[in-house]
């Protein structure tokens, strides 16, 4: 790979910066002011790259959702609507143990469509706590009742523990929603990141197994990829909060080899099994090492013939889609998102 320079004077001197920095500069120009606001919030609490991190000190540290709330807190912003959506603490039973789980209740009659709906964290960091926003959001916004389930955290649960959690949540909604007064032929997957992952490969086995198959899938920027050189790794190695070496970081900690990358499950993009699947709305952000492969994953789908919605927002972050209170991408993004699941709803009904 070839590494531009650029020479620039600075009182007489001659100073040479790389094409890395000029990149960064780049990055840091093109970011949302709204985006950029939550990026100083997240940065006044303290928090560090995850890179630089333990584990422990990573889950404990300030989150982007944090920031946000910081952003909301002192701009005024009301927590209405979202924070009427009623809410139960559940635990789906599993062979693994008892998984974590908030149900999210929109005001009605019912029975509702259901969304289930995993977090992000690389698998490592982070719960259902950390993601309540989006969870509050497509409830609302889609009139759906909205599961959203935990999973075995690395590295005390290595891969595909994540995976096999994911198929038995899903497994136990299909069979169970009817208590919660949810629709069991109107389930749609929804996750973001590392979640967005799970949410996909629920679909995949779905069909795989010849079982009841989601109606649509909500991909949120998500892992759907191997390779670490593609264009936004590149472009945004050093972004904030994600770059190229916090994923190296959740990899070294969920893998027992980094070559188990290579597993159909997490190298969505180089699979050939994709016909057949659900609609799909795929949502990615332009300051976002992801960015690439979810974008390869939806013309994959595409290609077979499965319909996609593929959005990508400029000038926002990985992480922005929670953050609809405080940035209008993130508002533009969760209605899109609502629009489809409705639609999808909808025609199943």
């Amino acid at each position: 790979m070839f590494v531009l320079f650029k020479t620039v004077r600075v009182a007489g001197l001659a100073l040479v910066i790389s094409s890395t920095a000029m990149v960064a500069q780049a990055q840091q120009a093109q970011t949302d002011p709204q985006m950029q606001a939550v990026l100083d919030a997240l940065k006044s609490l303290d928090a560090k790259p995850l890179h630089t991190l333990s584990v422990p000190d990573a889950r404990t540290q300030a989150s982007a959702a944090d920031a946000a709330r910081t952003v909301q807190r002192d701009q005024k912003i009301s927590a209405l609507p979202e924070a009427k959506v009623a809410t139960r603490d559940i635990a789906i039973p599993t062979a693994a143990g008892a998984l974590p789980a908030r149900v999210y209740i929109p005001e009605g009659q019912g029975p509702f469509p259901v969304v289930l709906y995993f977090h992000g964290g690389g698998w490592v960091v982070a719960d259902i706590n950390t993601y309540d926003a989006t969870p509050r959001a497509l409830a609302l916004g889609a009139k759906a009742i909205v599961v959203s389930a935990d999973y075995h955290h690395a590295p005390e649960s290595k891969f595909p523990a994540q995976h096999d959690d994911a198929w038995a949540a899903y497994t136990w909604t299909v069979e169970n929603v009817h208590t919660l007064n949810g629709d069991a032929s109107r389930i749609a997957v929804a996750g973001e990141s590392a979640g967005a992952n799970l949410a996909a490969n629920v679909a995949l086995m779905a069909k795989a197994k010849k079982t009841t198959m989601p109606v649509h899938q909500l991909l949120v920027y998500p892992i759907a990829g191997n390779d670490m050189n593609t264009p936004s790794y590149q472009e945004n190695a050093n972004a904030s909060p994600l770059g190229k070496a916090d994923m190296e970081w959740f990899i070294s900690h969920v893998f027992k080899s980094k070559d188990q990358t290579a597993d159909p499950r997490i190298n969505l993009v180089g699979r050939n099994d994709l016909n057949g699947l659900p609609s799909a709305t795929v949502i990615t952000a332009q300051i976002d090492p992801l960015r690439s492969e979810g974008q390869s994953y939806a013309e994959k789908m595409k290609a077979a013939g499965v319909a996609v919605n593929l959005i990508n927002y400029e000038g926002v972050t990985h992480e922005f889609f929670g953050m609809a209170k405080v940035v209008d991408k993130a508002k533009a993004a969760v209605d899109a998102a609502n629009a489809d699941l409705t639609k999808a709803f909808a025609k199943n009904k």
